[in-house]
């Protein structure tokens, strides 16, 4: 067990989830990919601890992460265990549930059921005994909001979570939430959005402004676009990408038209200094609102380029105006 960097915190800043007490790290790492039963262990605990070293302390999880689901919660409960039990105090670690866990009736959606028995198999599989935030992954139409917002409620206040969040709500499932959450004691802590300068929706569509009334902060996963926001692609697809596994990220959807406006905000990024990745997160990161941003990553350096994108120089008006023209004029 290597000791952490004693001068971890002295670089990143800390960002409040809107109205709330609790910060997050601008730059947080989500583990939807690359950390499943398949996936090197050696190259996950690098992952993990160098981002600890980087002052990176909420680390992004939820039941049916892998492959197989559930595998990305056992690797970081492995990481855990080894080298960062006796700071766990210093993370924050979510996990969410809401989409298929295990056959049947009750291993998906949003009833009572469902979500306190995932949040119990989650917590087995992580080896803690409480996480600090538990999500609802995604609305569920079928099942009352009010049993949903009562499930994350009670886990809180059995001590299993520290806080409630929710993921993937249009504006009127925030607000509505907010309010159940609210009446249960329970304030809402977060909405994670997918976001990025080629996906504006949760701009357009009033999410963020939402969440921010409600007093809640927004944590962003999808912040380069699996991967589309960077230099990955420009180039062909690599044997190694999620591209060419043809998961969440298709390569049906790399078109030229696509590779050439990211070889523009490429080119727009050079200019301005930096590397397209780090233009794409200050981008999201100029907001007030945006807490954190959630970076994925197969690699180290990927993490560390990620949290160069803090030193970026402000974007002028202009600079903002141009890039709305490059991003929505394609």
């Amino acid at each position: 067990m290597n000791p952490p960097n004693p001068t971890r915190y002295d670089h990143m800043p800390y960002r409040r989830c809107g109205g709330n007490g609790l910060r997050l790290p601008a730059v947080s790492l989500g583990l939807w990919h690359n950390f499943g039963a398949g996936d090197d262990f050696a190259r996950m605990r690098e992952m993990v601890l160098g981002a600890f070293d980087l002052g990176i302390t909420h680390f992004d999880l939820a039941n049916n992460y892998g492959p197989p689901p559930g595998s990305a919660e056992e690797s970081f409960g492995r990481i855990l265990a080894s080298d960062l039990r006796a700071h766990r105090d210093e993370l924050v670690v979510s996990t969410k549930a809401g989409y298929g866990m295990w056959p049947g009736p009750y291993g998906d959606h949003g009833s009572r059921k469902y979500l306190l028995a995932s949040l119990d198999q989650s917590l087995r599989r992580l080896g803690l005994d409480y996480v600090d935030v538990f999500y609802h992954h995604r609305p569920d139409p079928e099942t009352p909001l009010e049993e949903s917002m009562g499930a994350l409620s009670d886990a809180v206040r059995q001590g299993k979570a520290l806080y409630a969040a929710v993921s993937n709500y249009d504006a009127a499932g925030v607000r509505r939430a907010a309010e159940i959450l609210r009446a249960n004691g329970t304030p809402m802590l977060l909405h994670q959005v997918r976001h990025n300068l080629l996906d504006r929706r949760a701009e357009d569509d009033g999410w963020i402004d939402a969440a921010a009334a409600a007093g809640a902060g927004t944590i962003i996963f999808s912040p380069l676009e699996q991967g589309v926001l960077t230099d990955r692609y420009l180039d062909g697809i690599p044997a190694d990408s999620r591209a060419a596994r043809n998961g969440f990220l298709r390569a049906e959807s790399l078109t030229p038209e696509r590779l050439a406006q990211v070889g523009r905000l490429r080119a727009f990024a050079r200019e301005r200094g930096q590397s397209l990745a780090a233009m794409a997160l200050a981008w999201l990161l100029r907001r007030p609102e945006t807490t954190s941003v959630l970076v994925g990553a197969s690699r180290l350096s990927q993490i560390q380029e990620s949290v160069r994108a803090l030193e970026s120089p402000a974007f002028t008006p202009d600079e903002l105006a141009r890039l709305d023209e490059l991003c929505r004029g394609a």
